[in-house]
């Protein structure tokens, strides 16, 4: 589904990324995991092509989308969620879902009950502004603006973040019950050492810019273990 081939990224003059290699099957979850300032948004950010690369190449489903912009790359399948949500503030929960559906035209009454069948906090909320959701109902909405498009890959960067504990287990029985259904693959940079396990099958830690190794997730729960893998000291 998605192969990364020596991919270096970064700000200007800065470089981020240093040469990263990844490959990902169709319909797994791989958990991104690493200190703040490693590379994990920046590696996100080159996969969607918000951030294009300086060298390197990223193939998807076989072809390869290396240059291509954000909106080309969400034509093949690919939707992206990026840390702080990035909703309409102004626009209605229902316009706002409405926006997922730009790449496949006008959405009918059957494809927004599906898809509130998949988020039913969103039902009593569609006449709300979206920035007078908490942050919680903020993460649910753009989570299914991100599924409206049908994509094959959902990359997630820190979905965790701010949000209540009751809602972080709906996010992941939701996102666990739509991987199967769609057999959608799913890219999570997260922190909650939790909410990873639960959701990938793999956990790949990131340090200065490289995949330096892989977590076992039934290590994830001893923070010894996890300090040792990625050199910080990391909490739930």
């Amino acid at each position: 589904m998605l192969d990364i081939q020596h991919l270096h990224a970064g700000y200007g003059s800065i470089p981020v990324l240093h040469g990263v290699d990844l490959q990902i099957a169709a319909g797994e979850a791989v958990g991104i995991l690493g200190h703040n300032g490693m590379g994990k948004t920046t590696l996100l950010r080159s996969i969607m092509g918000v951030l294009l690369p300086s060298s390197g190449s990223v193939h998807f489903k076989g072809q390869d989308v290396t240059r291509m912009l954000p909106h080309q790359r969400a034509l093949v399948g690919m939707a992206y969620v990026p840390q702080g949500r990035d909703i309409f503030p102004t626009l209605s929960v229902l316009d706002n879902l409405r926006m997922g559906w730009v790449k496949r035209g006008r959405a009918s009454s059957d494809d927004i009950d599906q898809l509130l069948n998949d988020f039913p906090r969103l039902k009593p909320l569609l006449d709300r502004m979206g920035g007078s959701l908490s942050g919680g109902e903020q993460q649910l909405l753009a989570l299914a603006r991100a599924l409206a498009g049908d994509p094959a890959m959902l990359l997630l960067d820190e979905p965790t973040e701010g949000i209540q504990p009751s809602i972080i287990e709906e996010i992941a029985d939701t996102l666990t019950s739509l991987r199967k259904q769609r057999a959608l693959t799913i890219v999570l940079v997260e922190q909650n050492l939790d909410f990873i396990a639960s959701l990938s099958e793999r956990v790949l830690v990131i340090k200065r810019g490289q995949i330096t190794g892989e977590i076992p997730r039934e290590h994830l729960s001893d923070l010894d273990i996890v300090s040792e893998y990625t050199g910080v000291s990391a909490s739930h």
